[in-house]
């Protein structure tokens, strides 16, 4: 069996919310801890998260790395 990534896309806070299964505010918390992907600008009021960065985040929780 062959494992396929998805595509690399930009994900926005609602995404990002259903993936960790945290708050908006527990997101922000711990990325001032350095403990979860930083967002990024992508325009003048927004922002959003690498999708693969948030997956990576997710899969080491799955595994036991912190």
């Amino acid at each position: 069996m062959t494992a396929t990534t998805p595509p690399r896309h930009i994900m926005r806070l609602p995404e990002v919310k259903h993936r960790s299964g945290f708050g908006r505010a527990h997101i922000y918390n711990l990325m001032k801890e350095g403990k979860f992907p930083k967002a990024r600008h992508i325009g003048s009021r927004a922002v959003g998260w690498d999708s693969q960065e948030i997956e990576q985040w997710v899969a080491d929780r799955l595994e036991g790395r912190t």
